[in-house]
């Protein structure tokens, strides 16, 4: 059910009466004409942009068309009043019927909101990925959580969605991470250690050290690289892998996958996704020009092997190949995403630090020559997150050596307030994290805003329930308050739609805190005006039919912060 949708039928139908009657020519596409919120709610309850769209190609003023559509659409019972404004936009006030159905309606369809759009499109979410060398920090919990919030939302909207998670294991990082956790397995045998630069300092590393003795004992003490370092590195990599699921599992985050950049080493996927490049005529020898602001004395030229990512909109080409024959950091991450487009998604979205923005454009020429332009692969960047405590910054965290982990944040506040305020700005915004004022209890925190509109909801009908009150899904709608509550809840539907297309899941966030003001302006109005009350005194029937509305306020407030991975409070405490 999708009230936008019904009226938007509703003017498509009313403009096919018109053509047919000849007051509008034949052959006009309609595809460009749209049913949506007006600007100013005092001009109505929906507006159409049909006569604007329609002018040009019908050679006729817009206004003129704007008439003759009032016409038509103030004859259907739904519509009290259909006014032209401006140049030809018309604006429409539905009858209070429409509202009470739509009401009902939604307690009538425990999905209501889910759309087809998706039509069962398999999509590829790839988020967090960080190197599995330490745990979790703050900037990795906003990935995490807007990419989880983000599959969500797709689903919700008719895809086929994996979630999945790419280990970096295959670089000179996880050397480091082997190299340090040695320096504690030492450490286990009661040696003095020193963390030179490069290595990883935190203490979390310290049970993994005591592991490593636990598992081999004192084998590795007093030998060379050459003895341990491979079988440390597999065992590090797997025990940070341990501690990664388990930050992820604290904040609700479960992956389909976990994709490992090693298996890509030594088993001809990276030369297999190269060859394919190179049959459709993008890989070439070359010498690629100096970098910009290198003068020509810094600059040493060498042939490397390239891909010719300008020709799929890239800036430069870039270098797949050192000219020692290794590999370049971008050669495993094409063909992980050939990989991708081989197991036959129809779309990749890739969740990125903003640290990666320098990475976006090349990436998407990879996948766009890879899949011939079948596969669309958008970047999303998620910006920095700053920790305020006290009113000061947040201090690191002894345990992760120099950052703060998500572990700190996620003890501090819990996972429903952590993942509700990552999504209180969008992804690409720089992002305050107030660990008081998250937790304060006022219209100004939107997780508690939110979340008391629901357990308000739940407290009336924990009273009706003491009181007997029989539910009833026919609702009792009269006053404009009622109506404002209704006509937030008839923009759900349409809501999700224009989330799940931009690929944006703050906008769930938003709209549920719009909703919860309504509600709350409602209950605030009863205290003034007693026939408003959802529980109407010694009138049970009065009140069966007053708390429909509330009873539908919870059920998308629920939906809604079930996309955001948010559990929605049954009480305040």
């Amino acid at each position: 059910m999708n009230l936008f949708a019904d009226i938007r039928s509703l003017v498509i139908d009313a403009l096919d009466v018109m053509t047919a009657e000849g007051l509008l020519p034949a052959g006009l596409s309609f595809d460009n004409v749209a049913v949506e919120p007006p600007r100013d709610a005092a001009h109505g309850d929906m507006a159409t942009n049909a006569a604007m769209v329609l002018a040009k190609s019908a050679q006729m003023k817009p206004r003129d068309i704007a008439e003759k559509l009032a016409e038509k659409l103030a004859a259907d019972s739904r519509i009290d009043v259909a006014e032209v404004a401006g140049p030809g936009f018309l604006n429409l006030r539905l009858n209070v019927a429409v509202w009470m159905g739509l009401v009902t309606g939604i307690l009538g369809d425990a999905g209501y909101g889910r759309s087809a759009m998706g039509a069962g499109q398999k999509v590829n979410v790839e988020y967090v990925s960080a190197n599995p060398t330490g745990p979790l920090h703050v900037g990795h919990t906003r990935g995490a959580v807007f990419g989880d919030a983000l599959a969500s939302l797709l689903e919700y909207a008719g895809h086929d969605v994996t979630r999945e998670y790419y280990i970096n294991d295959g670089g000179a990082q996880v050397d480091v991470l082997a190299r340090s956790v040695y320096l504690r397995y030492l450490e286990a045998h009661g040696q003095e250690v020193a963390f030179e630069d490069g290595t990883y300092p935190g203490d979390y590393l310290v049970p993994v050290g005591q592991a490593l003795k636990d598992k081999v004992g004192d084998a590795y003490v007093g030998t060379g690289e050459e003895v341990w370092l491979a079988d440390v590195r597999e065992f590090a990599t797997e025990k940070m892998l341990e501690l990664i699921r388990e930050d992820l599992a604290m904040l609700g985050v479960k992956m389909d996958v976990f994709f490992s950049e090693k298996s890509l080493y030594g088993t001809g996927r990276i030369e297999a996704a190269l060859n394919a490049l190179e049959g459709k005529g993008l890989i070439y020898e070359g010498v690629l020009e100096p970098p910009k602001g290198k003068t020509p004395e810094d600059w040493e030229p060498r042939e490397q092997t390239l891909f010719k990512s300008t020709a799929h909109g890239d800036d430069v080409d870039r270098p797949v190949k050192k000219s020692d024959g290794s590999w370049t950091y971008f050669a495993p991450d094409i063909a992980y995403h050939f990989d991708k487009v081989e197991r036959g998604f129809d779309a990749l979205i890739d969740v990125f630090g903003a640290d990666h923005g320098g990475y976006v454009k090349r990436m998407k020429a990879a996948v766009s020559a890879l899949s011939d332009g079948r596969v669309p692969l958008d970047v999303k960047l998620t910006q920095l997150v700053k920790l305020f405590k006290n009113g000061e910054p947040f201090k690191m965290s002894k345990r992760a050596g120099n950052f703060v982990t998500l572990r700190d944040v996620v003890e501090q506040v819990g996972p429903d307030v952590t993942r509700f305020v990552m999504l209180t700005r969008k992804n690409d915004a720089p992002l305050d994290f107030d660990f008081d004022k998250v937790l304060e209890q006022s219209r100004d925190n939107p997780v508690f805003y939110v979340q008391y509109a629901h357990a308000r909801v739940r407290s009336v009908l924990r009273k009706a329930k003491e009181q007997g009150i029989a539910l009833t899904d026919t609702p009792k709608i009269e006053d404009g308050a009622e109506v404002a509550v209704a006509k937030k809840l008839a923009e759900w539907p349409r809501l999700v739609e224009i989330a799940s297309r931009t690929h944006e899941p703050h906008r769930i966030a938003f709209y549920l805190y719009e909703l919860a003001s309504d509600f709350h302006a409602l209950w605030n109005r009863g205290n003034d005006r007693p026939e408003l009350r959802f529980l109407q005194d010694g009138n049970n029937d009065s009140s069966a039919a007053k708390i429909a509305l509330p009873r539908a306020v919870a059920v998308v407030i629920s939906s809604g912060l079930g996309i955001l991975g948010v559990t929605p409070a049954e009480e305040m405490r």
